[in-house]
């Protein structure tokens, strides 16, 4: 698959009925700007409501995917999802006059078709791709089991276990393009006879026929047509699988382990990814730009303050005024004091961070014209408190501010931040004598 983001080449439609609703619907691909994802637009509405195909947007997981924003919703969006997915399709706006796209055959063979009609284009910008390197295990009370492990491509492997083990099938296969197309987009739906009556009770499957659904009865299959492969149910859970996983919102490298899967459990664990993907974004350090004033370099940083190695304790000032002054330390595995402090489980001594302060404080100072040929010293810190440890990988944001200034006394306050988080905070107060 490309390394860029992929559009529509232009637009496309197909019309039929739509499975859990039986109501008449065009579904219409329109190609979308990078960035923009996959998004639904209700065009039966007034004002033309677009719902995002996000896993915050999932409402609903019985024996369909349906995402909603406010009252509006769409239905049994993983068909269409998956196709675009596994066809590599990273933007486009899907539009409907009603509230539930077509089933067409039942599997996502019509809409791969579709694609195909529209054309798919390389856009300028590069696809961000999310490698899994946490795994993830997931039971259900209803007995589905998902596990979700780093892989250098998408893969998975689905088991495909019905009603006292009937038609119990295994599959496994990488999901690109071309095997999308010709190895999982075919498989079609299915149901169980037992389950038909209940699932009409609920006002489900309005649309439902064999000419858009297999259903199994005992150990015989009704079908307008012999199965299309011998492992039909356990392929198009698969193919179930990457339409609730397109949900999360980004092309995965990771390998998918599922038994008895079901919409709920998949969106389990588009839950899960979008859990460490928030997680990862946390770590990344916030854009450093000015907010104004003075910024220091490290060498200029060490014309002021007299530290030197192991005890520097400011790599750069981004923030220098009158009254307040931030700094930027980044913190690695590499730093002398983890060799003692929690070998194996390294978090960065509370002291250390006392002292950053008082650093950054010191610098504080030396803005101040007066101080000129005089040096800071530390004298006392009250109000310390320490709220989260930090450990390598964090770049801390020191902030002090000027509280107080008499004669050759000050006091300020100061703390320590990760991701925008007080990680550490103090009141300080400083002594200014003669060098």
């Amino acid at each position: 698959m490309s390394s860029f983001q992929s559009t529509l080449a232009k637009s496309a439609s197909i019309s039929g009925s739509s499975l859990h609703t039986g109501e008449k619907v065009t579904l219409t691909l329109h190609p979308a700007p990078p960035g923009h994802g996959r998004k639904f637009k209700r065009k039966d509405l007034t004002d033309e409501p677009i719902i995002e195909a996000k896993i915050e947007n999932v409402k609903t997981v019985e024996r369909s995917t349906t995402i909603a924003e406010g009252s509006v919703k769409v239905h049994t969006v993983e068909h269409i999802l998956s196709a675009l997915s596994g066809m590599g399709v990273d933007n486009a706006l899907i539009e409907m006059d009603a509230n539930e796209p077509p089933i067409g055959d039942g599997s996502s063979q019509p809409y791969v078709e579709l694609i195909k009609k529209a054309g798919i284009v390389e856009q300028a910008v590069p696809r961000a791709e999310f490698s899994v390197t946490e795994s993830i295990f997931i039971e259900t009370k209803t007995g589905s089991l998902m596990t979700l492990v780093p892989d250098n491509a998408f893969r998975i492997s689905c088991t495909q276990v019905g009603p006292d083990g009937r038609f119990t099938q295994f599959y496994s296969t990488e999901i690109t393009p071309a095997i999308y197309e010709k190895e999982i987009a075919p498989a079609r739906t299915f149901v169980y006879y037992e389950d038909v009556k209940p699932l009409m009770d609920k006002g489900l499957i309005k649309g439902g026929s064999l000419e858009n659904a297999v259903v199994v009865r005992g150990e015989s299959v009704l079908s307008k047509e012999p199965l299309r492969f011998r492992e039909e149910f356990a392929r198009h859970k698969i193919l179930d699988i990457v339409g609730d996983l397109a949900l999360f919102g980004r092309p995965i490298k990771g390998h998918v382990i599922a038994v008895k899967p079901g919409h709920g459990a998949n969106a389990d664990v588009a839950r899960a990814l979008s859990k460490q993907l928030a997680r990862r974004i946390a770590l990344i350090p916030p854009s450093v730009t000015p907010k104004g004033g003075d910024i220091l370099d490290i060498n200029e940083v060490m014309r002021v303050l007299p530290h030197r190695y192991p005890f520097l304790m400011v790599d750069r000032v981004v923030e220098l005024s009158e009254k307040k002054c931030v700094g930027i330390k980044s913190i690695t595995i590499n730093e002398f004091y983890f060799q003692g402090h929690f070998p194996g489980h390294p978090i960065v001594p509370g002291v250390l961070q006392l002292e950053s302060m008082a650093q950054v404080g010191s610098i504080l100072l030396f803005k101040n014209e007066n101080v000129a040929g005089k040096i800071g010293y530390f004298m006392s810190a009250d109000e310390v408190k320490f709220r989260k440890p930090v450990v390598p990988g964090d770049t801390l944001f020191i902030e002090v501010e000027l509280l107080q200034k008499k004669r050759v006394i000050v006091k300020a306050r100061g703390r320590c931040l990760v991701n925008g988080e007080v990680v550490s905070e103090a009141d300080m107060m400083f002594g200014i004598i003669e060098q």
